[in-house]
């Protein structure tokens, strides 16, 4: 029990580090025990603006289908600003190979 609570301070330590600067690439995000914590801390502990998550861009975004996007429900004059690279072999991802179905759609 006492390792596993070692782990988890040292998990924790490692990504209250990152809250200053926080990176922009997902690859640069820790890959061992602290990508189980939550960033900023535990839930509750204080509001999204109020801690370092602030720091990964603000909370009221959000992304239309139609590729409208909104800050607090005011459009924005460049979406693109707010949206990040796709994630490789994701959907989004020009090199990702379809999927089962996807030839079909774009035949027609």
């Amino acid at each position: 029990m006492e390792e596993t609570s070692s782990k988890r301070e040292r998990a924790q330590e490692e990504l209250k580090q990152l809250e200053d600067d926080p990176p922009k690439d997902l690859k640069d995000w820790p890959s061992g025990d602290a990508k189980y914590e939550t960033f900023g801390g535990r839930e509750g502990e204080h509001s999204y603006e109020e801690g370092p998550e602030a720091k990964l861009g603000p909370s009221g975004v959000q992304h239309h289908e139609d590729g409208r996007v909104t800050i607090d429900g005011e459009e924005v004059d460049n979406p693109e600003d707010f949206k990040g690279d796709p994630i490789p072999g994701g959907p989004t991802d020009p090199e990702s190979p379809a999927l089962p179905g996807e030839e079909i759609k774009q035949d027609r």
